[in-house]
């Protein structure tokens, strides 16, 4: 895994696909207060060699990995179940429950995150904040293993994927080894709980 910059984990194209286009994609989580979690992505790159949904009513819709998308999968560390994000540039979204490895999804049509996008240049920027109420569905838990992920398409060569760590020879962030990142559960201690224990 690449070292943190400005603050974020630095994601990896996996290596069995390319994007000449994109310099990097940094992606970071944090808990700020109780009941808040806040996803941050920064793609850095020649943005126009890129495809990139346009604006879009902010709704939930499926299919957003098939086009540029910035996602994140969140697992109680002592867990099978876990929860998976999508996030498209466009402001739509997408929310998933799994009871084990790609098993028994649900939809999570009633999250409505707060999705924020930002271009300037050759930088783009996506922030998603969300009620971690909708994380009860994964039971107790005192901590979170969490998979930061980006599927980028690229105008001339397909889509690309990128994550904290690819553990698989085919891109998948379903696998279990590739919840690389430790979020500890935020008690009630007034203090805001960041990325920690990138492995």
């Amino acid at each position: 895994m690449k070292a943190p910059y400005d603050g974020m984990a630095e994601l990896i194209c996996h290596r069995a696909c390319s994007c000449p286009p994109i310099y990097r994609i940094g992606a970071s989580v944090n808990q700020p207060r109780d009941g808040i979690l806040e996803l941050r992505f920064v793609l850095e790159g020649d943005l126009a060699a890129l495809s990139l949904p346009p604006p879009a009513p902010r709704r939930w819709t499926r299919g957003l990995w098939e086009h540029t998308c910035f996602e994140a999968f969140l697992r109680p560390e002592d867990g099978t179940r876990y929860l998976e994000l999508n996030f498209s540039p466009s402001g739509e979204w997408a929310a998933f429950v799994f009871s084990g490895y790609r098993a028994g999804e649900a939809f999570g049509e009633g999250l409505q995150p707060a999705v924020t996008r930002r271009q300037t240049g050759n930088r783009l920027e996506l922030g998603a904040t969300l009620d971690v109420g909708l994380l009860a569905g994964l039971g107790v838990y005192t901590g979170l293993r969490i998979a930061l992920c980006a599927v980028v398409e690229d105008r001339r060569s397909g889509l690309s994927y990128w994550a904290l760590h690819h553990p698989a020879e085919t891109p998948d962030f379903h696998h279990p080894d590739g919840f690389a990142l430790t979020l500890a559960h935020r008690m009630d201690t007034g203090k805001p709980m960041k990325n920690q224990d990138i492995a």
